[in-house]
């Protein structure tokens, strides 16, 4: 079956997340630029990262039993609303404090969308699960690169421009959302507040979270303090991850199933974890042309790591896939709050990150990662919701 033959509202979820995914790159090309408007210190912007992965994270451990209870679209559609009504405010916000406290209303409701809308593809995607996980990636990729280039061009006018950009085209994905999924028709079943922790038990899926968690913060290091580093106007940055995002689109879809395939997905993510952090090690060198160009490769293997490890999460253990996927995200951006939290004061950001992504490729070498088959159970938890 064709990779791009999808229904509808696949599509229509796949786009929401687009914009969504948006929000994480946003920022970046305007650090600079909010940090000047607002006389705010790079240790105080860079919690512009750290509230909204830091709600997100907590918010990631109510999002299946909100998902099972009210069904998948009033989940997504609330969260997609939360967004629209955050991104609005931030572009009025008169002080750091407030814009902080904004993104942290702004991760509430991506926590909402984001680990819902994983469930929503996969259980409405043709193809199966891997396909459906190669589109949730593509998708991420795409916002991630589409996210910098429209901080840019809008943070060319003014800080306070990409937000209200932001708000229009997630409004449009509220409406999409609203008008074409499916109804939350049907049976449900109850999840526990606490099952996509005791989900963690699997010590598969504890390893890939762990391993997940330490790459991203070694992704948000690249992400927080990349261009504080380079020091360059917003135009140049948002070029920079534009780039970058590219990198991180072709790779999550067309180079990590074939690499996954030869050399098997274990394997695959070690060797891309070790490349990450040598990777790391090259931006240490202070060397702005080297960092550039080690900050747009780093998004080739970002795409891999991000497809490889989703997909494991994804199938190692018999939990739910709205439990798992929750106890996974849980983990993975808990990682990248921490970085976005502490990398403006540490002395060598990139070659901490570097560690991280050894200790990472440390978990994923030991034991055996296996992939368990997707039960009935599993399936219909993952397709009542979406109707």
């Amino acid at each position: 079956m064709n990779f791009l033959d999808q229904p509808r509202q696949v599509w229509v979820t796949a786009f929401a997340a687009v914009i969504a995914f948006m929000g994480i790159g946003l920022v970046d090309p305007i650090l600079l630029s909010i940090a000047e408007g607002l006389h705010a210190t790079p240790s105080q912007v860079t919690l512009l990262f750290s509230s909204y992965l830091g709600v997100q994270v907590l918010a990631m451990l109510v999002t299946g039993a909100a998902s099972a209870r009210f069904g998948a679209k009033r989940t997504l559609v609330a969260g997609l609303a939360l967004i629209v009504v955050a991104t609005v405010l931030c572009s009025l916000a008169a002080t750091i404090g407030q814009l902080v406290a904004l993104r942290a209303v702004w991760g509430l409701g991506n926590a909402f969308f984001i680990a819902t809308a994983l469930s929503v593809i996969v259980g409405a995607a043709s193809g199966g699960q891997h396909k459906a996980i190669l589109l949730y990636e593509a998708a991420l990729g795409l916002g991630l690169s589409v996210g910098p280039l429209l901080g840019a061009l809008l943070g060319s006018i003014s800080w306070r421009g990409p937000f209200v950009g932001t708000a229009v085209l997630m409004a449009v994905a509220l409406v999409l959302c609203s008008v074409f999924l499916a109804d939350d028709d049907g049976p449900r079943r109850r999840i526990g507040l606490l099952d996509p922790l005791k989900a963690l038990r699997h010590p598969g899926l504890l390893r890939t979270s762990l391993g997940s968690a330490l790459y991203t913060a070694a992704f948000f290091a690249v992400l927080a303090w990349s261009p504080f580093v380079l020091g360059w106007g917003a135009v140049e940055i948002g070029l920079i991850f534009f780039g970058w995002g590219v990198c991180v689109a072709v790779a999550s879809v067309w180079l990590a199933p074939r690499l996954g395939n030869r050399f098997g997905e274990r394997r695959a993510t070690i060797a891309a974890v070790l490349a990450f952090a040598v990777l790391m090690l090259v931006m240490a060198v202070p060397s702005k042309p080297l960092l550039v160009v080690a900050v747009i490769v780093s998004g080739l293997v970002s795409g891999l790591l991000n497809t490889l490890f989703t997909g494991t999460a994804m199938s190692v253990s018999d939990a739910p896939r709205p439990v798992a996927s929750a106890g996974y995200n849980f983990l993975r951006w808990l990682g990248g709050a921490l970085a976005a939290t502490f990398v403006s004061h540490l002395a060598q950001p990139f070659v901490v990150a570097a560690v991280c992504c050894v200790l990472a490729a440390g978990l994923l070498a030991v034991g055996r990662t296996r992939q368990a088959p997707v039960t009935a159970e599993a399936v219909l938890v993952g397709e009542d919701v979406v109707g």
